[in-house]
């Protein structure tokens, strides 16, 4: 006597699961331009690589106590690899009751996060949700509190694991809050929405007609709000763009982020580099050519390069070691920094803090933006933000000036303690303020009692300007080195080289601000 019949049963079982909300709701998904959630796992994970995780949770329907039809759970949750390395996930299955909560079972997703907790793994959400839904008021026969006293802190995972959320399609409520839960996210062009809540709710709570895909597309949340870090063109883009931002961290804080062999030269002294930045202010350059002459070959991965463009930021490679990149966008605002920015600055510092990536900042900072505007929206608050932010890092940290650091703003490219380093370009200059509108505040009476004004302030200006070569800096030891910028990626290497010995004695949960969204 052998077990074959519970074994044929379990098979069934199984078969029953992977038909998901059945042939109508596959089709609507494909119609829609989407995936089914096991096409995405199997397009996400290695060959091979996918474990899944309480696949046999569902509703089940009986005659003569026999089993003759089953509705999965619409959340499949499990193990996979990514490039050999091993990750959690969660992945919502859209055609069961679209993903609603009250088509769950048990909680698989706050189980399976746990154990990434737990496992120290990263956890990816493949989110395909439309959250809450009325229908579980007539399942429980009565209404419920949104929240439970003394429930996990979902904030949890995000101080010690890498986290990231892939919005599939249209998400609202608790799922599109998951979305901002991670320390990297996307969306799918033209086939994904993240709001609150969607039109119909819109509609009933303010009396607007709205789209969807007005309400909650790419431009709204990736190019206008920041909600959403990057937008993939499809989700097999998608796939490959969770795979190269994890490539970046550890598995979790205990552990170093892991190094490539590296494929390009440390001592690499490119000519280019002495003609990007013009002679001229009033002219603006490229600021990749930067980051491609001096960072490792083809290795820079852009965190949100639609919101907050006065500052570029993301993730590369130096002699194969990951680090955390900063650089100001002169083509944008001057390179100025405003609330949008101060917000992208702030989160990014804080992940690279957080895996103790070390940063690499190329500064070219003309200080805060000025203006009414963004004195109605609080400029002065973020600004402060940004301060505090920066001095309670502690990761290693080396800054390249490439041409300008004024006033506050330009005081956050150094740090008090900790292993930092700076150098600075010949092109580079600073000060409290800049000269043309530090004169006409500082000398005013003396350029509105002269017979020509516009004359003596540029004669004012002049005599000024005598002051800002950055070579009277270094005489005075305000700054340690000036370079020559050919010598920037050796430098660079060799830093980060001698960053490895202190990264390893800040492994584990570090102190000081922790991440938030």
């Amino acid at each position: 006597m052998t077990w074959k019949p519970e074994l044929e049963e379990l098979e069934h079982r199984r078969t029953l699961a992977e038909k998901m909300g059945g042939k109508e709701g596959i089709e609507r998904q494909h119609k829609r331009g989407k995936l089914t959630v096991r096409e995405r796992i199997e397009g996400l994970a290695d060959p091979g690589s996918f474990q899944e995780v309480g696949g046999l949770a569902g509703s089940g329907s009986y005659e003569d106590n026999k089993l003759v039809d089953f509705t999965p759970s619409n959340s499949v949750v499990g193990f996979c690899e990514l490039n050999g390395r091993k990750v959690v996930f969660s992945a919502g299955d859209f055609t069961v009751r679209g993903g609603a909560a009250d088509a769950s079972v048990g909680n698989k997703k706050g189980y399976i996060e746990n154990l990434a907790l737990e496992w120290r793994l990263p956890y990816i959400r493949l989110l395909d949700a439309t959250g809450g839904s009325v229908r579980t008021f007539e399942q429980l026969g009565r209404t419920y509190i949104p929240g439970r006293p003394n429930s996990k802190n979902q904030w949890d995972p995000l101080s010690v694991i890498p986290v990231v959320s892939a919005v599939m399609g249209s998400v609202a409520g608790l799922p599109a809050v998951e979305a901002c839960m991670a320390h990297f996210n996307l969306m799918v062009k033209k086939t994904s929405q993240v709001f609150v809540a969607g039109p119909p709710v819109v509609k009933a709570a303010i009396g607007h007609e709205i789209t969807k895909e007005d309400l909650g597309n790419e431009w709204i949340q990736a190019h206008t709000s920041g909600v959403i870090d990057n937008v993939a063109e499809d989700e097999a883009d998608a796939f490959r763009i969770i795979r190269r931002f994890l490539s970046y961290l550890p598995p979790n804080v205990w552990e170093l982020p892991p190094r490539t062999e590296p494929d390009d030269n440390p001592n690499r002294r490119d000519e280019e580099l002495l003609s990007i930045i013009p002679r001229s202010s009033r002219k603006t350059y490229d600021p990749y050519q930067i980051l491609t002459h001096t960072l490792d070959h083809d290795s820079f991965f852009e965190i949100s390069p639609f919101y907050g463009r006065s500052r570029i930021t993301g993730l590369a490679r130096v002699n194969g070691y990951p680090v955390g990149v900063m650089i100001n966008n002169p083509n944008h605002l001057g390179g100025s920094l405003d609330m949008t920015a101060g917000d992208k600055i702030i989160r990014f510092m804080l992940m690279c803090n957080t895996f103790h990536l070390p940063m690499v900042y190329f500064a070219d900072e003309p200080g805060f933006m000025v203006g009414l505007e963004v004195e109605k929206r609080g400029i002065v608050r973020a600004g402060a933000r940004m301060v505090l932010a920066t001095r309670e890092t502690q990761m290693p940290w080396i800054t390249i000036i490439t041409r300008q650091l004024y006033a506050v703003a330009g005081g956050c490219h150094v740090r008090s303690g900790g292993m930092f380093k700076r150098y600075a370009w010949p092109s580079s200059n600073w000060g409290s303020m800049h000269i043309q509108g530090g004169a006409s505040a500082a000398y005013r009476r003396e350029i509105d009692s002269a017979e020509n004004p516009d004359a003596k302030r540029a004669e004012i200006e002049a005599r000024l300007q005598a002051f800002a070569s950055p070579f009277r800096s270094a005489e005075a030891f305000d700054i340690e080195d000036i370079i020559d910028p050919r010598d920037t990626r050796p430098l660079l290497c060799n830093f980060i080289e001698m960053a490895q010995t202190v990264l390893k004695t800040q492994l584990g949960p570090t102190t000081g601000q922790s991440y938030r969204p």
